[in-house]
């Protein structure tokens, strides 16, 4: 395994997910696992009302984007991410960036960059 791997995971609003796989894609980004999650941070949920009484909800939904590179730079991923997930308020979300050991390809065995 030669190739530098690394994981990006991408935390933000679920209405922005369709706009953000297009642009990933546009980059060359082609592999993903995407996942509906809940979550609270600096947002600390919102209040609702329920039959006139009103509640807190403190987790909200959000979808968490994960995604292995390797030939696509991650500067380019993570800038990408934040150009179309930033509205300038609370809630935008959150990018993690991750040095992978290996992957391997269950079906083939392939390991590093050949098993993305």
């Amino acid at each position: 395994m030669s190739e530098k791997l690394t994981k990006i995971d991408i935390i933000g609003r679920s209405g922005k997910f369709e706009e953000l796989k297009e642009a990933l894609n546009e980059i060359g980004v082609t592999g993903m696992t995407v996942t509906q999650v809940l979550g609270s941070g600096m947002q600390k949920g919102k209040t609702e009302s329920y039959r006139g009484v009103p509640f807190t909800v403190d987790l909200l939904p959000k979808v968490k984007v994960e995604i292995v590179v390797c030939e696509v730079p991650v500067e380019k991923v993570v800038e990408t991410a934040r150009r179309v997930l930033n509205t300038g308020n609370i809630g935008d979300g959150k990018i993690f960036v991750y040095e992978i050991a290996n992957a391997i390809r269950i079906r083939t065995g392939e390991e590093g960059a050949d098993a993305i």
